[in-house]
């Protein structure tokens, strides 16, 4: 059988310094140790099972100088035929019409610059991976704007102290900004997202496990139902709350009818996000927990959910996120009021999004300046209840913390110990022998 380049142990090299692999590095660095200087690093190798080296390891997040130079090249061309056409040769004006005919000037340019030296599949290749890297970068981008516009235009009220520790029952529209504040709004916030939390965790979670665990041909009805409820109009939920609870029950606005109305809008978030993340768990840890002789609910308690821990928080992080920053339902439910309300049964309660909605229709630059520092304010506290579920929540399955080490370490110190002491008791003691006393 023939032995080919790659498949020549190194003991069969050629003497003009090729190790097999054609780059003669082991040659090259013995020459220049002789002559004097250092040796170059090498490569790092592959070696096969017979222990022959293959090949050097081929980094794949490092870029080419060819890919560097397309990349670079098209950043400057695009750029450059935009300005062109606006200011040159095309009566084109607007900076978001020159950033459209770049964007498409460097996609253009890059097609081009690629398919000089590849083919048509790594044309597309290197074409999609733009595209997505550039989609991403658009969505980040616009995040970044609506939190440094909201916090820009609400840096005026957001240094005094007053806009976090009072309330608006004293300040009028056209007093300044060292009189009045939100707090009454934050706090109908935490109530109200605090009660539509305690309703939809446990009820979407249960739902999903439903649908997971259970089956049949009800669970087929809800998930079309649930799917089909995470594209509700959140004024529709709003107007359901408002005729079915405040009409028929209580008569007036509150915040639990508030909190019932953004229940609606995060249930079936939670339900669907739930029921993917549950899907995901290895069949197989649910087998093994059965063929220990554990019951259903026992496997779904104590294996199915710590598995999907993580991407339950996920889930909850989303509905909150959709929950907190409703404005419809709330309009509707809870009342809109300037003074503070700890009691969500009895009386209207005022939320964040609420109050930016009232804020924001005033014509007077103080209380519109109001209005985005409230908006800033929602955005920081949605961040920090995003901190707080990840830090509950914590890793994903099979990544410990360094304090869960340390406590997986020391209970198996103590099963050691229990072991070792239960053998001590159950091996027998060695029968004592008996001296013949001589005649």
């Amino acid at each position: 059988m023939s032995i080919t380049t790659l498949e020549r142990p190194a003991a069969e090299n050629d003497g003009d310094g090729d190790d097999g692999t054609g780059s003669g590095v082991g040659t090259d660095a013995a020459r220049a140790t002789v002559a004097g200087g250092e040796a170059p690093a090498a490569p790092t190798r592959i070696p096969s099972k017979e222990g022959v080296e293959v090949g050097p390891r081929r980094r794949l997040r490092e870029s080419t100088l060819d890919e560097r130079f397309n990349i670079l090249g098209a950043l400057v061309a695009g750029p450059t035929v935009a300005t062109l056409l606006f200011g040159w040769f095309t009566p084109l004006t607007g900076p978001i019409g020159w950033v459209v005919v770049a964007f498409l000037a460097f996609i253009g340019f890059y097609i081009l610059l690629v398919s000089l030296r590849s083919d048509r599949e790594e044309v597309k290749d290197r074409v999609l991976t733009v595209l997505l890297i550039s989609a991403g970068t658009i969505l980040f981008g616009a995040l970044a704007f609506v939190v440094v516009y909201a916090v820009g235009r609400g840096s005026v009220a957001l240094p005094h102290l007053n806009f976090f520790t009072q309330t608006m029952e004293l300040a009028g529209p056209l007093d300044g900004l060292d009189v009045g504040g939100i707090s009454h709004a934050i706090v109908g916030t935490l109530i109200q997202i605090s009660i539509a939390l305690a309703i939809t965790i446990p009820l979407g979670i249960t739902t999903a496990v439903f649908l997971n665990e259970i089956g049949g041909k009800f669970a087929r009805f809800v998930r079309t139902i649930s799917d089909a409820m995470t594209a509700l109009p959140s004024i529709v939920a709003g107007l359901f709350v408002y005729a079915a609870i405040i009409q028929l029950i209580t008569h007036q606005r509150s915040g639990f009818a508030a909190s019932l109305a953004i229940s609606v809008m995060m249930l079936p978030i939670i339900i669907r996000a739930s029921d993917v993340v549950l899907r995901l768990v290895p069949g197989n840890l649910r087998e093994a927990s059965y063929a220990l002789g554990s019951t259903r609910w026992r496997t779904v308690w104590s294996v199915v959910l710590p598995t999907a821990r993580s991407g339950l928080v996920t889930a909850v992080i989303l509905g909150t996120a959709r929950g907190i920053g409703e404005t419809s339902p709330v309009l509707l439910t809870s009342g809109i009021t300037a003074v503070m309300n700890l009691n969500p049964f009895s009386g209207p309660m005022i939320s964040l999004p609420l109050q930016v909605f009232d804020f924001v229709k005033s014509p007077e630059p103080n209380i519109i300046a109001r209005g985005f520092g409230t908006a800033a304010v929602l955005i920081l506290l949605v961040l920090l209840l995003f901190v707080i579920a990840r830090l509950i929540g914590g890793k994903g399955p099979g990544q410990l913390s360094d304090r869960q080490r340390r406590r997986v370490a020391q209970q198996s110190v103590d099963d050691l110990q229990r072991i070792a002491a239960r053998n001590h008791l159950l091996t027998p003691s060695p029968a004592p022998t008996t001296q013949e006393s001589s005649p």
